[in-house]
């Protein structure tokens, strides 16, 4: 059991905090032999799983290393072209590692944008009057937790499947931002938060419900 990642949001979808609490293992690595019985493609000038899922590698992997040499984009670390490397027979057999690339700044902000829009969106096709937005999202792998307080902003979690205690742990990041962020003088609602102890709180509460989900799991 794990709280992956923390992201707060403003009114108009801008993200305004973002914070990596626990890291979910996203990287495996096989020797293979040739031919290569994964079909790859490049994705913004990624490498990356299109067909074949096996052995915990997914559609979607990016590779991330040939031969435990580091792979950037496309490129290997010495130079050479990856599509080169792993379509020369005389390469095999080849260990490769996949996995999921860290987000981007940039990325991120992007994805917070279309959560944004996402959660408007299923406001407006729910059938029933004042409806909320987006609260969970599940799938196999990990789950997405989202509280929109009266001011319009957002705060997300995502954890393992297992994470208890959301609800409660949600209520208590919007406490900690009332409490440390709000009452800076130097902060206004809607600009990226930079406190100290905001973060240094926020840590606290994360290392808190994970502690109290394991122990209730093992009872």
């Amino acid at each position: 059991m794990a709280i992956y990642a923390v992201y707060v949001v403003n009114r108009a979808g801008g993200l305004i905090y973002q914070l990596d609490h626990s890291n979910a293992k996203t990287e495996i690595e096989k020797t293979f032999s040739y031919p290569l019985e994964l079909v790859l493609k490049i994705v913004d000038e990624r490498v990356v799983v299109s067909f074949g899922q096996r052995d915990g590698i997914k559609v979607g992997h990016t590779l991330l290393g040939i031969n435990g040499d580091p792979v950037s984009g496309r490129m290997v670390e010495d130079g050479r072209d990856v599509i080169n490397v792993i379509s020369d027979p005389d390469n095999y057999p080849i260990s490769i590692k996949f996995g999921r690339p860290k987000l981007s700044s940039n990325e991120r902000i992007m994805l917070a944008s279309m959560f944004h829009s996402l959660y408007v969106i299923s406001s407006q096709l729910s059938p029933e009057p004042r409806s909320s937005g987006i609260e969970v999202l599940e799938t196999d792998t990990f789950k997405l937790h989202c509280y929109q307080t009266l001011t319009g902003i957002k705060f997300i979690i995502l954890t393992d499947p297992r994470q208890g205690g959301l609800d409660s742990l949600l209520k208590k990041i919007y406490e900690i931002y009332s409490d440390f962020a709000l009452k800076n003088p130097f902060y206004s609602l809607d600009m990226p938060i930079r406190c100290e102890l905001f973060d240094e709180n926020l840590k606290l509460a994360l290392e808190h419900a994970e502690r109290a989900a394991i122990y209730t799991a093992s009872v």
